[in-house]
Formats: C-alpha cells, sequence, structure tokens
C-alpha cells in the first residue's frame, strides 16, 4: 500500500442499545407491560386530575357559570394537546423504530428537530388564537355572558401553547427512548407545579379562567425543559447531535406521517363538541352544557390510565417492529389490552355504582335527577372496551400503518359522529346526545379490532433500515 493512499476507514457503527431497549426487545412481555406502563399510567392519571382539578377550581373559586364558559374553550384549548401528540407521538414513533433498527442517522437529530416543530406549529396556534377567540368559541356555541368567559381561557391556552406543545412532545419524545419512569418524573414535577399555580393564579393573581390556563402551559413547559435540558447535557441512551436546531425535511416528513393519527384522535374531539354544545344549546339549557362538560371531564379522567398505556405500548411495539420481531408485536397488543381493561373495570364499576358523588366534585350543591345519572352512565358504558381501541390505535402508527388509524378517527367523527349529532337529538332531545354516542363508541371499537387483526395477518416490515 502507498503511503499516500489513505487508511480504509471503518463502517458506521449501527447506534448502541441501552437495557431498556433490551428489556422491551427480549423480556418477559408482562415484566415489560409492568415497568413501562405503570409510570406511563401514574403520570397520565396525574394529568388528568390535573384536567379534574381545574375543573374543581373553576367550579368552587368562581361558580358553576364560569365552568360553563370553561366546558366550551376546554376543547379548542385541546387542541393544543392534538398538537402536541403530532409532534410528539409522530416523533416518539420515529425514535423507537429508529432504536429497534439501529438507523443513527435518524436518532441524531431527532431532538433538535422535535423542539424546532413544535415551536413553528406552537406560534401558528397561539396567532390564531390571538385574532380569533371570540369567534371560535361562538362557534362551540358559547353566548351571552359566557363569550368573554370561554374567550378568556382559550385565548390564554393559545398565546401560552408552546408549554404544552414543546412540553408534551419533549416528553413523549422520552418515553420512545423508553424511559417511561423518567418521563413519569419529569411530566410529575411540572404537573405539581399546575396544582399549585392553579389556585394562584386563578384567585391569587385576579387572573379568572385564564389563571387555569397559564398554569397548565407553565407546569408543561418546566416539565419540558427538563427533558431538553437532560439531552443537551449528552444523557440520552441514543447518539444525539445536542448542538443541532433544525428541521430536516425528511425526518419532519416522517414525524407528521406518523404522528397524525395521534392529532386527528385528540382533535377530532374538538368536531365532536362543536356539534354537541351547539346541539345542547339548542335542545337543552346551560345547566345541561354544565353537566355535559362535568360528564366529559369524568370520562378523560377515567381515560387517563389507557393514555398512559398507549405511552408505554408505543415505544414497545415500535422497536419490536424496528426489529423485525412481529410475534412480539402481536403479543404485546394483547397483553396491553388485558393490563388496560384490568385498569379500567374497577374504576369504571365504581363510578357507575356512585355516579352522584363523582359528579358532586366539579357541580357542588346541584340536585342530579335520575335522566342525569342514568345520562351519565350510558356515557361511560363503553369503557370496558376502549383498551382494544387505544391499544389498536397506538399499535398501528407503531408498525408504519399510520393511514388506518387516521382513517378511523376521522369516520368516527365526520361519518358517524356528526351525522347522529344532527340527527338524534333534535328528535328525543337531550337523551340522544348521550345514547348516540355510546353506539357510535361501540361501532368503532369493532372496526378498530378488525383493522388490528388485518395488520396482524399481513405482517409488513419497516420501510427503512438505514444505518
Amino acid at each position: 500500500m502507498s503511503p499516500n493512499t489513505p487508511a480504509p476507514t471503518a463502517p458506521a457503527q449501527p447506534a448502541p442499545r441501552d437495557s431498556h431497549a433490551e428489556l422491551i426487545l427480549g423480556g418477559h412481555l408482562w415484566t415489560v407491560t409492568w415497568k413501562m406502563a405503570l409510570p406511563a399510567v401514574g403520570v397520565m392519571i396525574l394529568f388528568g386530575l390535573n384536567a379534574l382539578l381545574d375543573a374543581i377550581f373553576v367550579g368552587q373559586l368562581i361558580g358553576q357559570q364560569a365552568l360553563a364558559g370553561v366546558s366550551l374553550a376546554y376543547p379548542l384549548a385541546q387542541i393544543n394537546l392534538g398538537l402536541a401528540s403530532l409532534v410528539g407521538t409522530g416523533a416518539a414513533a420515529a425514535l423507537s423504530i429508529a432504536i429497534g433498527a439501529r438507523d443513527t442517522r435518524t436518532l441524531k437529530r431527532l431532538p433538535g428537530i422535535t423542539l424546532c416543530l413544535a415551536a413553528v406549529i406552537a406560534a401558528a396556534f397561539a396567532l390564531i388564537g390571538l385574532l380569533f377567540a371570540t369567534p371560535m368559541v361562538r362557534a362551540m356555541g358559547a353566548s351571552g355572558e359566557l363569550v368573554p368567559i370561554a374567550a378568556d381561557y382559550f385565548r390564554a391556552a393559545a398565546l401560552g401553547g408552546f408549554g404544552m406543545i414543546g412540553g408534551l412532545a419533549l416528553n413523549m419524545l422520552l418515553r420512545g427512548e423508553g424511559k417511561l419512569a423518567l418521563a413519569a418524573k419529569y411530566m410529575g414535577i411540572g404537573l405539581l407545579i399546575n396544582v399549585v399555580l392553579t389556585p394562584l393564579f386563578i384567585a391569587g393573581f385576579g387572573w379568572g379562567v385564564a389563571g387555569a390556563a397559564w398554569a397548565t402551559n407553565a407546569g408543561l413547559a418546566f416539565g419540558g425543559w427538563l427533558v431538553w435540558r437532560r439531552i443537551r447535557l449528552g444523557r440520552s441512551s441514543y447518539p444525539v447531535e445536542t448542538g443541532y436546531l433544525g428541521l430536516d425535511r425528511r425526518v419532519v416528513r416522517r414525524i407528521l406521517r406518523l404522528g397524525t393519527p395521534a392529532l386527528i384522535m385528540s382533535s377530532m374531539g374538538v368536531v365532536q363538541a362543536v356539534v354537541v354544545f351547539n346541539m345542547l344549546a339548542r335542545v337543552g339549557t346551560e345547566a345541561d352544557i354544565a353537566f355535559y362538560g362535568a360528564t366529559m371531564r369524568v370520562m378523560l379522567f377515567m381515560l387517563t390510565p389507557l393514555f398512559g398505556l398507549m405511552r408505554a405500548m408505543q415505544p414497545v411495539a415500535g422497536m419490536n417492529y424496528g426489529a423485525g420481531q412481529w410475534d412480539r408485536v402481536i403479543r404485546s397488543y394483547w397483553t396491553f389490552v388485558a393490563a388496560g381493561t384490568a385498569m379500567v373495570v374497577p374504576v369504571w364499576a365504581f363510578m357507575t355504582a356512585f355516579p352522584g358523588l363523582t359528579l358532586s366534585l366539579m357541580l357542588p350543591g346541584v340536585e342530579f335527577t335520575g335522566q342525569d345519572l342514568l345520562h351519565f352512565r350510558v356515557f361511560i358504558l363503553v369503557l370496558p372496551v376502549l383498551p382494544l381501541v387505544f391499544t389498536g390505535l397506538t399499535l398501528l402508527p407503531a408498525v408504519e400503518q399510520p393511514g388506518k388509524a387516521t382513517l378511523l378517527s376521522l369516520s368516527r367523527q365526520l361519518v358517524f359522529y356528526v351525522p347522529v349529532m344532527l340527527i338524534v337529538p333534535p328528535i328525543v332531545g337531550v337523551p340522544g346526545i348521550y345514547f348516540g354516542s355510546m353506539a357510535i363508541d361501540f361501532i368503532c371499537t369493532a372496526w378498530c379490532l378488525w383493522l388490528v387483526l388485518s395488520v396482524f395477518r399481513k405482517r409488513p416490515g419497516p420501510a427503512t433500515r438505514s444505518g
């Protein structure tokens, strides 16, 4: 060899895997499920409890009318959660697949891309909230004195939205790494800050309902900062260019494609809320609006274990799919479904038996009729089978089948929900909202299970395995 001939370079080494990845790829599935799920479920219960406490603080510190206004604006504010899910779920899915496939190219810049994408999307949504808060809450059915209350809450949620979008997106990225306990710790710190700040902002600073929104965004922003600090200190279990901030078009497209089902699942609730609240304003009363808002808050709280399982399931399905371990992907689905059922059914049974006790936390002093309690029980009847849906909607993007999850989420709202809500309640009144919702959810559960089983039969492979 000539002395001027450069020495051959060694081939690029694949990204190493840490103990969390090895557990996900080879550990006993029930061990994986509980080690991953317990911290994720715990933090999501805390997240749901925060939403419940916000409603309690508003109801107790301001009053029923304020709670009705916040209930009208809350679905609009939850667009923040949908946008955070778009970025965070997409980035987490891309990360898990890349870890399983040892795709170093994607791993290195994913955190910086995630943060920048979250910032761009949050800025756009803040502008929308600033300019269009009042017409948007009117579109939700707000009228009279409820308009300024709802607009104040939504405007604050949108202007401070980077706290939720950026904070949650980074936390989801940490979950995609398989660090569920650490993600729970950081999220828990942020949510505890939220609990402390909410009554302070509402009553102490005199910010009213806007204080609840600002407190939520501030707490989640701090939790996200803790994740970013860890990344910048080089403590991630995969190779990261810690100084990189940018928008790689290849990775951005992948994030958006994998995260779209989560966005639709979260944000299509706005479509549902627009139809329902407008219909309640037409066939019901202000008390019916407050009651439905309280029912929705309780339902969201009861779903928090399933949201936690979704976060835990995503890296398990993604890493095993990236590693080509389809049998393990299938078994993990059924294991997580069984775990979700075991978590949800006892809570569902208790709240079904004592609905008045549950609802009185947010509507103190309200006398619930037998019809009210029946509506609540009907609305939550679908809960025992929802683990099939939540786990399925997590599985499909994690194995690069986001289109199927997107179709299901869109169809639930646009094909089923909107027509039913526009047709049935004007005929039968307020009960049509609750009975119609129950029927739609059972139909969509059956459809989701069919989609999952069809993917299991085909067993598609990863689109790329770049090193």
